[in-house]
């Protein structure tokens, strides 16, 4: 499974389309980019393999794996990404802004269940991430 986020950069947020094995599925939000700042900034481009990983806080997630600098990085379900995002990356339905969507556990369930059916398959589970053309 390859997911895709082709990002648009504002200094308040970063804003993405989400695509799964090049289908649009839905947007994303994070963090503006402050240099891979720990907890202030997005992370930066490239291809990251995701693994399964459940938290006692978020519930099911997807760990975003070998970050440069970074640890933690996780998909996961939130709509503002400055009051609920330390560098993580949210898929939403709607954008309503930079770095802010709505309904965002309804897209993550759907991501995780797709992406879980995956990993237990063995088949891996990779997230790319590239400014928007």
């Amino acid at each position: 499974m390859k997911i895709l986020i082709e990002r648009t950069y504002y200094p308040e947020g970063t804003n993405g389309d989400l695509y799964i094995d090049g289908k649009l599925k839905c947007h994303s939000i994070e963090l503006p980019w402050e240099n891979n700042a720990h907890g202030i900034s997005c992370i930066p481009e490239g291809t990251y393999e995701c693994e399964k990983h459940i938290s006692e806080h978020l519930g099911n997630t997807l760990h975003v794996m070998n970050v440069p600098n970074r640890d933690a990085i996780l998909i996961h379900g939130a709509n503002n990404a400055k009051k609920e995002l330390l560098g993580c990356i949210a898929p939403v339905t709607t954008l309503n802004g930079p770095g802010m969507g709505s309904k965002s556990l309804m897209q993550l369930n759907d991501i995780v269940s797709q992406a879980y059916a995956e990993l237990a398959k063995s088949n891996p589970v990779t997230v790319t991430l590239t400014k928007k053309p």
